[in-house]
């Protein structure tokens, strides 16, 4: 059975670009005989509020959307998250790190998909483990797993390829698992069959296939669509305050038109689909 889910994090309220990933995401689960989850994804410490947490379900509401089952809240598995990092460090997989952001673009030798690519600086080094990110040493991770593909429902079938994003921190300083890591284990627990998002982030589907491998977990099929962009092609954002579902609807505008609308890509004045990343 398809199972897909919709899980965004409540630092900020949903916009036009999360109504579609939503409905592309409750569509193709439906189009299937299948269930459509969402799941709150609140462990980014004091940014994730629980009034936004809420915001979001009655704008997911209000778009026409139904969720099957109780809505999943990620804090509630960190256990499992860090579970998992003392498995990947018992592998040997995983080292300190203290760089800062700063040292890690003053030193990087290569840019990647996700910016500078963190050179390795405190791999093999003696560091106090206390209140340190831990990266995964990548070279070690793709060696041990061998070979591995994944699939997506437009782009066919990819060889998995995370070494251009390099040594990526999987446990943070201030959190028990990062994006890429408690994504990967909570698709897996939700029992997710179809993993539907953005372009933007067909990159981390490579190293997400990683982890599924060195940690025994399913294997989804993934579904990247295509991003809502701006005039300028930049992706609709939080921090640049793109207009909020929320207004919308406190405006009175009609949910389930604004979400027919979306589905035959009949969009708000300037705004179009493209496949680029922002």
């Amino acid at each position: 059975m398809t199972r897909t889910r919709f899980a965004p994090s409540p630092n900020g309220s949903l916009h036009l670009g999360h109504a579609y990933a939503a409905i592309v995401a409750h569509d193709l689960a439906h189009e299937r005989g299948g269930e459509f989850l969402v799941r709150i994804e609140d462990i980014d410490g004091a940014r994730s509020r629980q009034e936004l947490a809420e915001e979001a379900l009655k704008d997911l509401a209000w778009l026409g959307l139904a969720w099957d089952g109780p809505v999943r809240i990620q804090s509630r598995n960190v256990t499992a998250h860090v579970a998992a990092g003392e498995r990947l460090k018992a592998m040997g997989l995983l080292y300190p790190c203290r760089c800062t952001r700063a040292e890690i673009a003053a030193n990087a030798t290569r840019m990647g998909p996700d910016g500078p690519v963190y050179p390795g600086t405190c791999n093999h080094r003696a560091l106090d483990p206390e209140g340190a990110a831990w990266r995964i040493d990548m070279e070690a991770a793709i060696s041990r797993a061998g070979p591995l593909t994944w699939e997506d429902g437009r782009a066919g079938v990819q060889l998995a390829d995370p070494a251009p994003y390099g040594d990526v921190v999987l446990l943070r300083k201030d959190l028990p698992g990062s994006y890429h890591l408690a994504a990967t284990l909570d698709d897996a627990a939700d029992g997710i069959t179809l993993v539907t998002r953005g372009m933007d982030l067909f990159g981390a589907s490579h190293i997400h296939r990683l982890l599924q491998a060195l940690l025994a977990l399913p294997v989804p099929t993934w579904h990247h669509h295509p991003l809502l962009v701006e005039p300028d092609g930049r992706k609709l954002a939080k921090r640049r305050g793109s207009p909020s579902l929320a207004d919308r609807r406190r405006a009175g505008e009609d949910g389930p038109a604004l979400a027919a609308a979306l589905r035959a890509h009949a969009f708000p004045a300037g705004l179009s689909l493209g496949e680029g990343v922002a």
